[in-house]
């Protein structure tokens, strides 16, 4: 170990060297444009891959390829899943970066470039840490397949057909996931949880066209009156989701979860000055992290219809639409509650309306057994690497690929975030602490023999 751990000392410029290298190259998923950049990117995974000592190859898709690599030690060993994504956010708007996001740069201790933490900074850790193993020792603790892909910034339309595909060649023992962050400034953390989700579209029609509302007004329903009452009844006064059915199936936190969380370094004041919002709401009976990670929602992500522009314009609007997702916890099935949500819906839906209900991405929530022996080991390897033992966490939003990794390959995931919420993910001057890089790159070579030693 001390071997490899000194070339992590000695090559801690040629891993930054190589990370600019990476975050050079403009894999914007979302835009054809850069599809000749994306094939690119996916070569020089592919090539990180194969100098770290992993037999790797480019596999196609209908969209942009994926990335796989493996090196299998000892099949009597722990095999443990890697997975990443090499495309990243549009960089839109431009004129709000302090440097162009595909030219990295260093400034006050941060990497600075589009894909720095999210996710290219924080996979890298993982191919870094594998080198050093490699290239010092011959060999590695554990079993390991690299599985990146391009689409996960797209909504990864492609990797569930690839994981049914070639669930025999991804067997693993546990997955390992570095696209999450720490809990706060020097409070590493292991997100042991994250909520589902569900997305939906009405879409109300009521006369043919937009129609004089001095003339027509109260004598035919309103399609932007409909659909803002339809989306008011959604949740009551007290924070409650109205949708039957909604919470028969939630999954109540222990109270250790409550506790561990009643722990944690949080300030109300400090969040809503973060925030920009002058007061909190939510679901009566629970805390702001209560709500924020293990508690359901249902919020309206955009209402939209008739006249939008400046000044009045006095119609009744052919058509008005609305935009939901709801956020689900352990124990809430998706399909049961995209369902219930149409219904409810529906049979408010005044005469007059055409009612339409289109349901989009759904995945149920994920929650690891935080006393878990494969988390007690990555907790090992965090504290040995940030000097602090980290913190168990939940996380509000939803990784769909951890959900298709228990589902399809039947294994948990730990979810090993470096990087921090203050990182500007998805915004202009998206940055990685340096530091937090080279944390990670220690954690990750720290984590292979902790896993190694955990007992199937």
């Amino acid at each position: 170990m001390d071997a490899v751990l000194q070339y992590l000392q000695t090559n801690q410029q040629t891993a930054l060297d190589e990370l600019f290298e990476f975050l050079s190259i403009p894999s914007v998923s979302a835009d054809s444009a850069f599809q000749p950049e994306m094939q690119r990117c996916a070569e020089f995974v592919r090539n990180a891959m194969t100098k770290a000592g992993l037999t790797a190859e480019i596999i196609p898709t209908k969209g942009h390829p994926i990335v796989y690599g493996e090196r299998i030690e000892d099949p009597s060993l722990p095999t443990v899943l890697v997975y990443g994504h090499y495309d990243v956010q549009p960089p839109d708007p431009l004129n709000l970066w302090t440097t162009p996001p595909f030219e990295p740069q260093i400034r006050d201790g941060k990497i600075f470039a589009r894909g720095a933490t999210d996710d290219k900074g924080q996979l890298f850790t993982h191919l870094k840490s594998i080198q050093a193993w490699t290239e010092t020792t011959g060999k590695l603790p554990v079993n390991v397949k690299f599985l990146i892909e391009g689409e996960e910034e797209v909504g990864s339309d492609n990797l569930e057909h690839f994981l049914q595909a070639h669930k025999e060649r991804l067997k693993a023992d546990v997955a390992v996931i570095s696209d999450t962050s720490q809990y706060g400034d020097g409070i590493p953390a292991i997100t042991y949880g994250l909520r589902g989700i569900i997305a939906a579209e009405v879409r109300l029609t009521g006369p043919s066209k937009d129609l004089h509302s001095g003339i027509y007004g109260g004598s035919i329903a309103n399609p932007a009156n409909a659909v803002a009452k339809l989306c008011g009844a959604l949740v009551g006064d007290d924070g409650r989701v109205q949708i039957p059915g909604f919470y028969d199936d939630v999954a109540e936190l222990s109270a250790m979860e409550k506790q561990q969380f009643a722990d944690l370094p949080f300030s109300e004041t400090g969040f809503l000055n973060e925030i920009g919002s002058g007061a909190l709401f939510g679901e009566e009976g629970f805390t702001t992290l209560e709500r924020r990670w293990a508690r359901p929602t249902c919020d309206i992500n955009g209402i939209f219809g008739g006249y939008t522009g400046e000044g009045p314009k006095t119609i009744v609007p052919s058509k008005a639409t609305a935009k939901i997702t709801c956020r689900l916890v352990p124990g809430q099935n998706p399909e049961k509650i995209m369902d219930s949500l149409k219904s409810f819906l529906q049979e408010r839906c005044p005469p007059g309306v055409k009612f339409e209900f289109q349901s989009f991405h759904g995945c149920e929530a994920f929650a690891f057994d935080p006393t878990s022996p494969w988390i007690t080991a990555a907790s090992e390897a965090v504290e040995t690497a940030f000097g602090k033992a980290p913190v168990f966490i939940r996380e509000g939003g939803s990784i769909p690929v951890v959900s298709s990794f228990q589902q399809i390959l039947g294994i948990d995931t730990l979810l090993l975030g470096w990087g921090r919420n203050t990182d500007n993910l998805h915004s202009p001057d998206e940055h990685f602490y340096v530091k937090d890089f080279h944390n990670g790159i220690l954690a990750s070579t720290h984590l292979w023999p902790k896993l190694a030693a955990v007992e199937a």
